[in-house]
C-alpha cells in the first residue's frame, strides 16, 4: 500500500475507533440495562476524542456536554425508574432470529467495509482546514443557511416539553 503511511496521528484514531467499537459492541452485547448504559458512555466519549483529533473541538464538546452528559443522564433515569430488577423477563429463549441478525449484520458490516475502507486506500492527500469544528464557523453556518431548520427544532423542541409537563399534570 503506497498511499497510506502509518503515523502516530493515525494509529492514535485508530486505537481511539477501535475503543468506539467495542463500546458500540458492549451497548448491545451486555444483558444488563446499566452496563450497556455505561458502554454507551464510553462510545459518547471516546467519539468526542474522535472529534478532538480531527480537530472539531466544539463538536467535541458538545458530544461530551450533550450526549455524555443530558442525554445519559435521561437514560440512566429511565432504568432506574423502570426498575429492572428483575433479570429473567429480560432473557429471550434461543432463537434462530439471533443467529439471521448476526449474519446479516457481518455481511452489512463486510458491504459498508468494501464500499468505504476500500476506497480510502488510494487517497494520498490530506486536508488541512484549521477552522473546521471551530466555533465562529460553527455559529455561522447554523445562523445563517440552517438557520430556519434550527428554528423548526427549537419549537419542536418546545412543543415536545409543553406536552410532557401536560402529560404529567394530567396523571397526578
Amino acid at each position: 500500500m503506497e498511499g497510506l503511511k502509518i503515523t502516530p496521528e493515525l494509529m492514535l484514531f485508530g486505537g481511539i475507533a477501535g475503543l468506539a467499537a467495542l463500546g458500540a459492541v458492549g451497548v448491545v452485547a451486555f444483558r444488563s440495562a446499566v452496563r450497556s448504559a455505561l458502554c454507551l458512555v464510553i462510545n459518547f466519549f471516546m467519539l468526542a476524542f474522535l472529534y478532538f483529533t480531527l480537530n472539531a473541538e466544539m463538536l467535541g464538546i458538545t458530544q461530551i456536554v450533550v450526549y455524555t452528559g443530558a442525554i445519559m443522564v435521561l437514560f440512566l433515569f429511565v432504568i432506574m425508574l423502570l426498575n429492572l430488577s428483575a433479570p429473567q423477563l429480560l432473557f429471550e429463549k434461543k432463537d434462530v432470529k439471533i443467529g439471521a441478525g448476526m449474519l446479516m449484520g457481518m455481511a452489512l458490516f463486510g458491504l459498508v467495509a468494501s464500499q468505504v475502507l476500500l476506497p480510502l486506500k488510494d487517497i494520498t492527500t490530506t486536508r488541512s482546514n484549521d477552522a473546521f469544528g471551530a466555533p465562529e464557523p460553527v455559529g455561522r453556518a447554523l445562523f445563517t443557511m440552517y438557520a430556519w431548520p434550527f428554528e423548526v427544532a427549537s419549537i419542536l423542541l418546545l412543543i415536545g416539553i409543553v406536552g410532557s409537563i401536560l402529560l404529567a399534570k394530567r396523571k397526578i
